[in-house]
């Protein structure tokens, strides 16, 4: 017996809407279920993970910085996801775009005016955007696979930040750890509400971020380009559009906004360079990609929520004392869902059983009549 995926004739418009939520909620059952294997309160796990991180002013602002990068590499994705492009290596531009954006505080401590933060941020950008242009020059230029491209230099720019605060840029105020020195007040991003938590623009840069990118796929002919190439190539081709620009702008788009959450992460909620800048953003990011429907909009929300298991996470770790590992199964477990769901809406399963194979038995030769004429 074997399983066919049929294709549907058309898709669902109903359960293309809720097959999010229904992947949230086949998510909380496993997880679940995967507490009470671990030996804890199923309930108290869910409390933690989902209620806990929500019941102070503060875990809304420290919400927002996690769900900052996740929103802008989220959104990134998205263009590169609907025109086909599968750029898996957003965590090494995010690295890069930290790593190009911090050279002004880092090698010109000194340089201290208003032009500091923006010319970071700039920098940021075009370093996330030059990491990301590699993978589609590659693709473009050579026919190479982008997906094992771009998950591969994630590894080239961790062993480059390895490498950076470790030896030329280390500070040599830092009793010998691997960082660079603190950034000036001048480079640091600001707070938006300093007075109640520490959530800095970073989000109102990834909130502005998702408007423009849904304004453009929804009102732009740049974002018509894109769902037709993702959807027809061939379609595209005829249209004009060309398959190896919207290669390079797709990677443009994504690995600048991953520099820019890379930049925004150093320069707002860490300060300072060291050897781990981030907890897995940009592949998390793609399991907002998916949950938002690869929509700007949807992404907004499904950052948020993505945000919340890093921070439940956190609350389970300490209070029920589980490894950090399981929040990355938790969020293993929802993009599983969310694929699959994805899967059955496009297609339909059908069970096929082997046919018993018969022997086929040659037909016997049909008799000859023979006749006897007179000579």
């Amino acid at each position: 017996m074997r399983i066919e995926l049929i294709k549907r004739p058309q898709r669902s418009a109903l359960f293309s809407v809720v097959s999010p939520f229904i992947a949230l909620g086949l998510t909380v059952v496993v997880g679940a279920i995967m507490f009470a294997l671990l030996g804890k309160n199923p309930v108290m796990a869910l409390y933690y993970y989902f209620i806990d991180p929500l019941l102070e002013v503060w875990s809304w602002h420290e919400l927002a910085i996690k769900a900052a990068p996740l929103i802008l590499i989220g959104v990134g994705l998205a263009i590169c996801f609907r025109s086909n492009n599968w750029n898996i290596g957003a965590e090494g531009q995010l690295i890069i775009g930290a790593i190009v954006g911090s050279i002004i505080p880092v090698m010109f401590p000194d340089f201290q005016t208003w032009l500091t933060l923006p010319l970071m941020l700039l920098m940021g950008i075009v370093g996330g955007a030059a990491y990301g242009a590699i993978p589609a020059f590659l693709k473009t230029r050579f026919n190479t696979n982008e997906i094992l491209t771009s998950l591969m230099l994630v590894y080239v720019a961790q062993l480059v930040l390895d490498w950076v605060v470790r030896g030329p840029w280390r500070d040599p105020k830092g009793f010998n750890f691997p960082q660079t020195i603190q950034f000036s007040p001048a480079a640091t991003l600001p707070e938006i509400m300093p007075t109640s938590g520490r959530a800095n623009w970073g989000f109102v840069f990834a909130i502005v971020a998702a408007l423009l990118l849904w304004f453009m796929l929804s009102r732009m002919l740049k974002g018509f380009e894109v769902r037709v190439l993702g959807q027809s190539p061939r379609a595209g081709r005829f249209a004009g559009f060309s398959s190896s620009r919207m290669v390079f702008f797709a990677f443009l788009i994504s690995g600048g906004l991953a520099g820019l959450a890379g930049i925004s992460e150093v320069s707002g909620a860490i300060g300072k360079l060291q050897p781990t800048i981030s907890p897995g953003y940009g592949f998390t990011a793609i399991i907002v990609a998916f949950l938002g429907r690869l929509n700007p909009l949807g992404i907004i929300f499904s950052g948020l929520l993505l945000a919340l298991t890093y921070l439940g996470g956190e609350a389970a770790q300490i209070s029920l004392g589980v490894s950090d590992k399981v929040v990355r199964a938790f969020q293993g477990i929802l993009l599983f869902f969310v694929l699959a769901a994805d899967t059955l809406i496009l297609y339909r399963i059908r069970l096929v059983r082997p046919v018993a194979k018969t022997m086929e038995t040659a037909p016997s030769p049909a008799p000859v009549e023979v006749t006897h004429g007179n000579a």
